[in-house]
């Protein structure tokens, strides 16, 4: 056995969805991850937090205890990455896990390969949070992203935006979202196309269609209204794309 070899991330699933749990386990074995099981909220978090995976995927609707909860108890204690489930209907429950510090969520029914990608995407930007705290100096070499009123802190994947009056709003963005503005922010005023934006968040292998970008794109702008209700600065050309704009 090679010693220098990594052992493989390990992927809690918690989920009252048996057909899920196995389907999904399945899908991750194959490409390498050890997995774990949970039917259950409760028992979850005790396992959770008596050894912590690398990443969990996490239903927010169950029994006993929902997602909403055990990310609460889970993160008075652990910064383990979490990746949320979630039906089509639940936004505010969406928005309301991320400032709880959920790192991402991807809606039912999903693609078993668009969960693979998010949770590979989100395990490197964890990974590189981790390598910038630990060394900082390293991290302060990125330079930041600074277009008008928008800063972007790609190595510690944070967000600003100047509001006016005083008020600089930090914009917790998912790791899809921050991927589609730091690509939109690259170059401002210039257009980039829903193709472009998919090829910038997802893997060539994932399918999405046009309208997954432009829902991320409604989700970015409503958050960046939360901090500055005059917020224009994503422009929809119809029938083009979208630019930013730094004015």
């Amino acid at each position: 056995m090679d010693n220098n070899v990594p052992p493989a991330p390990t992927i809690a699933l918690v989920d009252d969805d048996r057909n899920i749990l196995t389907s999904v386990s399945i899908a991750l074995q194959a490409e390498g991850y050890a997995v774990r099981l949970y039917s259950d909220g409760d028992s979850a978090l005790k396992a959770l937090l008596e050894n912590a995976p690398d990443l969990v995927v996490l239903d927010i609707k169950m029994p006993r205890m929902d997602g909403m909860e055990v990310l609460r108890r889970l993160r008075e204690k652990s910064q383990v990455p979490v990746i949320f489930l979630t039906s089509k209907d639940t936004e505010i429950d969406e928005a309301l896990g991320l400032a709880m510090g959920a790192d991402d969520y991807i809606g039912k029914p999903f693609s078993q390969r668009l969960l693979i990608e998010r949770i590979r995407a989100v395990l490197r930007r964890t990974a590189n949070r981790r390598a910038a705290e630990a060394e900082p100096e390293a991290a302060a070499a990125v330079e930041p992203i600074v277009r008008g009123r928008l800063t972007m802190d790609p190595a510690r994947h944070r967000v600003w935006w100047d509001g006016g009056d005083g008020r600089r709003g930090d914009v917790a963005l998912t790791v899809t979202e921050f991927m589609i503005l730091e690509t939109l922010a690259a170059r401002p005023g210039f257009v980039k196309s829903r193709d472009q934006l998919m090829d910038a968040a997802y893997s060539h292998d994932v399918y999405v269609d046009d309208r997954t970008i432009d829902s991320h794109i409604k989700r970015l702008r409503k958050k960046f209204r939360v901090v500055d209700h005059k917020f224009k600065a994503i422009e929809t050309l119809y029938g083009v794309g979208y630019r930013f704009n730094e004015d």
